[in-house]
């Protein structure tokens, strides 16, 4: 069994990183790279980031925004991956609400802001064993990642943030790599939801989190994804 699991481990690391550089609205994509979305660092390498306790767990953020897509609320929304999800694992959509008077291409959103709306989880099978393929992460192997943006969300500006956990690696603490990005949106035509709980980047995850970490033998049962309930709306 250590054998297999060696094997898997090299199979997994031989599989390409990817970054979410574009965004997708009613399944229109953005043309050109960090229209909305702002830069990345992985912009040129693709990495993941694997210290949850580092200022760039919250955007990855090369450099400030220069756009914001417009996106009505119930409108579907999401990302391209670029070179697709090639990681198994969880993805996780956030949102932090940019405060009136801000500007949206340099605010930080730091502090309790984020929520979590919309989430890309584990599917156990029938009977009940996870694996570390398709069947079980149904974000593994997409070229895109998407949501519906629900009505009651406020109208107003906001930080959309994807990520997606790759467990491929997370045997232990500190393992897991996160790849991530934050868009710019208008939301039009929202109600008057109260979305919480409200978390930090960094802050909401510790690298100890059962959702970070991974067990290929024994075959895992069960599996929540880190940080706060999805907001339902």
């Amino acid at each position: 069994m250590k054998a297999l699991t060696t094997l898997l481990l090299m199979a997994a690391t031989a599989d390409a990183h990817y970054r979410f550089s574009k965004l997708i609205v009613n399944g229109v994509a953005e043309e050109k790279e960090w229209t909305s979305v702002r830069q990345t660092k992985n912009f040129q390498g693709n990495q993941g980031v694997t210290d949850v306790n580092s200022q760039d767990i919250r955007c990855f953020q090369n450099k400030p925004g220069t756009s914001t897509a417009t996106v009505a609320a119930g409108d579907k929304l999401g990302f391209v991956a670029m070179s697709a999800v090639t990681h198994f694992g969880p993805v996780s959509f956030y949102m932090a609400r940019v405060p009136e008077g801000r500007d949206i291409n340099t605010w930080d959103a730091a502090g309790n802001v984020w929520f979590k709306v919309a989430e890309i989880s584990a599917v156990p099978s029938a009977g009940g064993a996870l694996t570390s393929g398709e069947a079980t992460w149904p974000a593994y192997n997409k070229k895109s990642v998407e949501f519906t943006v629900p009505k009651s969300v406020p109208s107003g500006k906001y930080l959309v943030r994807v990520e997606s956990i790759a467990l491929h690696q997370a045997q232990s603490a500190g393992g897991a790599q996160i790849y991530l990005s934050c868009a710019q949106v208008e939301i039009t035509g929202g109600g008057n939801g109260n979305p919480s709980p409200l978390v930090a980047f960094p802050g909401a995850y510790r690298s100890s989190d059962p959702g970070l970490l991974w067990s290929y033998y024994p075959v895992r049962t069960s599996y929540k994804a880190p940080g706060p309930d999805v907001w339902q709306g």
